[in-house]
């Protein structure tokens, strides 16, 4: 009995109630529960926008919130967060771009992205300078491959998964035919050997860039496939992928703050994700993109002589030097 439960424990795995409450009484980061919002039943049923009985902590029993693959829940402290936004906004007006307010954890607005990237890189195992919090996964997505696919005559294909994210779909066939050609030569679609099963291997996967690496210029792969719930070797299929000269790149929606990530260590190319899943940043929240250091160096003597000096990019104003960014030079 003892050797039985044990591997139940070791394994995380529950088949009656009792099960898995002894496993959540067990578990290190149980006290986080409270720190999150959960709707009742009866909230989910009301047709109105009270919040009494979610926000007094009233008796009223919570309903079993599985769907933080779609939407996290609300974290208690958010809405004094975007309180105090809110806030700064209204009482200082434009100052707010630089005036700092000592009761609140809200940077002035001009510095307010370099405090997310601070707080994103751990999350992903990167350098600050590597992360950008900013647009959608889609739109990151368009800015990652306009700089990292650059189809030539004998390598223009790009290897993903078969049954990707329509957004990852729908941006990979639009960039291949923004450059001029068809999905049906360009896009390698991983399927699943086995019909019975959903998942692909990581011997599969390294297959499909072995017999494609001579025509492939971009790999796109989810760090946790969204439909089935696999947890991609991102390590070895991305060493995989340089030992053939091949960039690759990588949709983490579904394992940002779900999974160990170590993006920089790693060798990855390029990643982006959404927040509001995993991250608990609400509906409509912004996505982050990550750039490997060694893609983002700037050769200022190649500059000084007429030649780019960086990676092929789309630039924009806010992406330009803070220290120069307010003199407006063009």
């Amino acid at each position: 009995m003892h050797s039985e439960q044990a591997s139940k424990e070791s394994t995380g795995k529950a088949y009656t109630r009792e099960e898995a409450l002894q496993l959540d009484g067990s578990d290190s980061l149980r006290h986080l529960r409270s720190e999150f919002i959960i709707p009742t039943k009866n909230d989910l049923k009301r047709k109105t926008l009270s919040l009494q009985s979610t926000l007094t902590g009233s008796q009223e029993e919570l309903c079993v919130y599985l769907c933080g693959n779609s939407l996290g829940l609300q974290p208690r402290r958010s809405a004094g967060h975007v309180s105090d936004y809110m806030k700064a906004w209204a009482t200082k007006g434009v100052f707010g771009h630089f005036k700092a307010h000592e009761d609140s954890i809200i940077p002035p607005f001009v510095n307010i992205d370099d405090v997310a990237a601070q707080r994103m890189a751990p999350i992903v195992g990167a350098l600050v300078s590597e992360v950008a919090v900013m647009e959608t996964l889609s739109a990151d997505l368009h800015l990652m491959m306009a700089s990292f696919y650059r189809p030539t005559q004998e390598r223009y294909k790009i290897i993903l998964e078969g049954k990707a994210f329509p957004s990852d779909h729908y941006a990979v066939e639009s960039q291949i035919r923004h450059h001029g050609r068809g999905s049906e030569q360009a896009m390698i679609l991983i399927e699943p050997l086995d019909s019975t099963r959903a998942t692909i291997t990581t011997s599969q996967v390294m297959a499909t860039i072995d017999e494609h690496a001579s025509t492939t210029a971009l790999i796109l792969l989810p760090g946790v496939q969204y439909y089935t719930g696999q947890y991609f070797d991102i390590q070895a299929i991305t060493a995989h992928a340089h030992s053939h000269g091949i960039t690759i790149g990588w949709d983490l929606a579904h394992a940002v703050g779900n999974v160990e990530l170590e993006l920089h260590d790693w060798d990855v190319d390029f990643a982006v994700w959404c927040s509001y899943k995993y991250l608990n940043c609400g509906p409509g929240a912004i996505g982050g993109l990550f750039v490997h250091d060694k893609h983002s160096q700037v050769d200022k003597e190649a500059i000084e002589n007429g030649h780019e000096g960086y990676r092929p990019r789309l630039s924009g104003w806010w992406g330009g030097d803070k220290a120069t960014r307010f003199q407006m030079g063009s």
